[in-house]
């Protein structure tokens, strides 16, 4: 992603970059990438975590069903403010359909080939969310491997894919039927199965940390939430302007220093500090060249703020200078 330099701007004595977080602030604004296992649901394990770690605010973001394993980050603390955004990145399944009938290689190729497009998906029945017809890419398709009726396949999607459905339609198509009879989550969004952490590991260091106050293996165990943003294209602030969008002031051009090329009226971006800190996650009210040529005016309206106030001073008319809190 380009950053265009609007302004010349230096970091100043407030705020951390985010892996140098002093760890109670670190705690607050970090995920676990955890490695669900088969068995427990979603809700289930982030009830354990929240549990360990004796903190109100600990969410999962999307959802893995209690049979499916694999990549589900856990957002702790602050970090909860992102989980909808964080949620809407791409994933990727490796999974095991089973045929109800013989088809030959040839169309079985065929049948998966038709369904690596966009495609039509009513939610199922036991579902969170509402039940009316919508649209999701299926960005990959591939057979890895096939024992004869079990197909072995990669599936790489856009968020809120339905890989049970995707696999009984497939079979549908194929005249046959199909049903899925394993799935595992390897990638969701930047972070791969290869970064999650198993729930045991998780619970001894959380664990380690209650008894003795060593939150050193605790600490290797999470990422910094913006490890979670690095995608989302962004607007860089002064300081002097952080505090004032996080008691949730619009971005004013006169504010910015760098913004991501390619950025468009209405697309979602992310406020950050000179440090890479989030401060807000925003709608776009210019595009890139605009904000670039602006002296004044509303760069982007704040949808959801994340950063809590007073991190950075007050430094807007009107208001007297305050000590940040951590």
């Amino acid at each position: 992603m380009v950053l265009l330099k609007r302004l010349e701007c230096l970091a100043g004595e407030y705020g951390f970059f985010p892996d140098e977080r002093p760890f109670p602030l670190f705690l607050r604004y970090s995920l676990l990438i955890l490695d669900k296992p088969s068995g427990p649901s979603s809700h289930v394990v982030t009830k354990w975590i929240k549990e360990a770690l004796k903190m109100d605010k600990v969410g999962h973001c999307g959802t893995l069903d209690p049979k499916v394993s694999g990549v589900l980050p856990i957002a702790i603390g602050e970090s909860t403010k992102a989980t909808a955004i964080i949620a809407t990145a791409d994933k990727e399944y490796i999974g095991t359909m089973h045929l109800h009938g013989d088809v030959s290689n040839e169309e079985l190729e065929k049948a998966v080939k038709m369904f690596e497009t966009v495609i039509y998906q009513r939610p199922p029945v036991r579902s969170a969310v509402s039940r009316s017809l919508r649209t999701r890419r299926v960005y990959k398709l591939e057979i890895l491997e096939r024992n004869g009726r079990d197909v072995k396949l990669r599936v790489v999607v856009e968020s809120g894919t339905y890989i049970r459905k995707l696999f009984f339609d497939i079979g549908e198509f194929l005249g046959v039927g199909a049903s899925m009879t394993s799935l595992r989550r390897v990638r969701s969004g930047v972070f791969t199965e290869d970064m999650a952490v198993s729930l045991d590991k998780f619970l001894s260091a959380a664990r380690k940390f209650s008894e003795s106050g060593d939150w050193s293996s605790l600490r290797e165990l999470l990422v910094p939430l913006e490890r979670a943003l690095v995608n989302l294209k962004k607007v860089v602030v002064k300081d002097s302007a952080v505090n004032a969008i996080a008691y949730g002031a619009p971005v004013l051009a006169p504010g910015v220093c760098e913004v991501s090329d390619g950025i468009k009226k209405g697309d979602v971006i992310g406020v950050f500090t000179l440090k890479g800190e989030i401060v807000a996650v925003a709608k776009a009210v210019m595009d890139s060249s605009e904000i670039i040529s602006s002296r004044r005016g509303v760069v982007a309206e704040p949808i959801r703020v994340i950063m809590e106030r007073d991190l950075y001073p007050r430094m807007w008319k009107g208001q007297s200078q305050i000590k940040p809190e951590i």
